[in-house]
């Protein structure tokens, strides 16, 4: 395991609201479904699968299906009931799936429902789910994007990130929100935490790429994540941490100054002290160097 420490002179600047960053050992990145042994460097949301022929059900910016080069749309009287299967890994009854997305009416209307659903998607040539009498299911081998965010996420968050997962995500913020537009419990919930997990990854991924001296990248994740969010205080933070990392510490206090305005003018509350004291430290710290960077260091 690595250790990122900053000097010391960096740690009274940045006092003890700031943690040290732990950098992972960098494994092998794990192969994207549907790619071919090192065919890529395990990137997030790239698009080996839509290349390789197997089929990818997209539902940010979708629901869509792509297959190569092609790309398919669902029929619009199909579109929930592919998005609520979708979002499950494992195999879905149909009386739950009919009762979720047809809770008005009765059982037997809400069930014809999800045969037409099932019927105007393979009437389109959409085959990726697979249904029996009690239950649907995606086929195998078919590929979901929100189930590659989400992986990316969780090893970013765990501490098992790989060298691929450093790359820069090709994401607009408005495409964290799942599905925009539907207002279904299901897919509120969903959105949400989604939305919160790769918020919580863009963050990680921010200190991850300071401690490897990548200050630029740290800086452009923190500010994807702060672009979704303002006024997200970990947000903020990460921003902060990305300049003070890389010495700018004019840029960390515009940083706070501007959030503190945001916060009076929206909610009528400060940061917390912590935040403060973090850029407060580092202005009060003059030993007339040009900046301190991070340096890589074996675990003791």
């Amino acid at each position: 395991m690595i250790r990122s420490e900053y000097s010391n002179e960096m740690y009274q600047a940045m006092g003890p609201a700031t943690h040290r960053i732990e950098v992972p050992r960098f494994t092998r990145p794990p192969e994207p479904i549907g790619s071919a042994p090192g065919e890529n460097g395990g990137r997030p949301m790239q698009n080996d699968d839509e290349t390789s022929g197997t089929p990818t059900v997209h539902l940010f910016g979708g629901p869509y299906i792509s297959i190569g080069d092609a790309h398919l749309a669902v029929p619009e009287g199909s579109k929930r009931l592919l998005a609520f299967v979708a979002l499950r890994r494992g195999r879905v009854e149909r009386r739950h799936a009919a009762g979720a997305l047809w809770p008005e009416g009765s059982d037997d209307r809400a069930a014809g429902n999800l045969r037409s659903a099932l019927w105007r998607l393979r009437g389109a040539g959409i085959e990726v789910l697979g249904s029996d009498k009690w239950s649907l299911n995606l086929l195998d081998g078919v590929a979901v994007d929100v189930h590659r965010l989400n992986t990316w996420a969780d090893r970013v968050i765990s501490g098992r990130t790989t060298l691929g997962d450093l790359e820069l995500l090709d994401l607009e913020a408005d495409a964290l929100d799942l599905l925009p537009g539907w207002y279904d419990d299901w897919t509120i919930l969903e959105r949400e935490r989604l939305r919160q997990r790769v918020l919580h990854a863009l963050e990680a991924q921010s200190r991850i790429l300071s401690a490897v001296g990548r200050h630029a990248d740290a800086v452009e994740v923190a500010l994807a994540s702060l672009k979704a969010e303002p006024l997200r205080e970990s947000a903020q933070r990460a921003l902060i941490e990305a300049y003070l990392c890389e010495g700018n510490r004019v840029d960390a206090h515009r940083t706070l100054v501007s959030y503190q305005v945001l916060l009076a003018r929206e909610l009528g509350v400060a940061p917390s002290a912590d935040l403060i004291r973090l850029v407060h430290n580092a202005r009060q710290h003059r030993d007339g160097r040009s900046g301190t960077s991070l340096r890589l260091m074996p675990k003791a």
